[in-house]
């Protein structure tokens, strides 16, 4: 199976929503499957480490998960039009992985969610592309060509999947929104199982 990475933080739970979103994309895809992993806060003084295992939801990343996959999906929250600090220094641990070229020649996408629809959340999305420029991932967006990147009202973008919270205390996606992270997974996976087919052909 080739395997797609769905890595996120999520503070209140719309941003975990999304990557399962993302994954149902990832795992509609014959040969692909998905793996949740998501990073543990931080704050700026740390006085206890957290606990190497949530207890809830996804397991934190470890690096080997990131060696290991075939693709990545990549999710944060808004911090003021920029990715979490958690995820953010996750990322910066990638150095010797960037020095192997270990994430070079895989696809890859991004994912946010953001209390309003003018917050950042296409900046977020870019913030996020940015680190995985310089990894040499081959970067995947959401064209026109899916409808609900033109009839959206609420959350998704050119740039990857998005969810406009506003107030609600529940995370709950809006049909456009689930469509359009459905289908960043299924384009991921896709050219993962295309790029390895062809791996194999070599």
């Amino acid at each position: 199976m080739t395997e797609i990475l769905v890595l996120f933080y999520s503070r209140y739970g719309a941003t975990a929503e999304l990557a399962r979103q993302v994954a149902r994309g990832v795992e509609s895809v014959a040969g692909a499957t998905a793996r949740l992993r998501t990073v543990p806060p931080v704050a700026p003084v740390t006085e206890t480490p957290s606990p190497p295992v949530p207890e809830t939801g996804s397991p934190y990343a470890q690096i080997e998960d990131l060696e290991q996959c075939a693709g990545l999906a990549l999710g944060s929250p808004v911090r003021f039009g920029n990715m979490a600090a958690p995820l953010k220094a996750f990322l910066d641990t990638t150095g010797a992985l960037w020095m192997s070229g270990g994430l070079a020649g895989k696809p890859a996408g991004t994912f946010t969610s953001g209390q309003s629809a003018h917050g950042g959340q296409e900046s977020t999305l870019l913030s996020m592309l940015i680190p995985l420029l310089h990894h040499g991932m081959f970067l995947v967006g959401v064209p026109f060509t899916e409808k609900a990147i033109s009839t959206t009202r609420t959350g998704g973008t050119p740039y990857g999947a998005s969810h406009v919270a506003g107030s609600e205390s529940r995370p709950v996606l809006s049909e456009h929104e689930r469509a359009i992270a459905f289908a960043l997974g299924r384009r991921i996976a896709t050219l993962a199982v295309t790029l390895a087919a062809a791996e194999r052909q070599a």
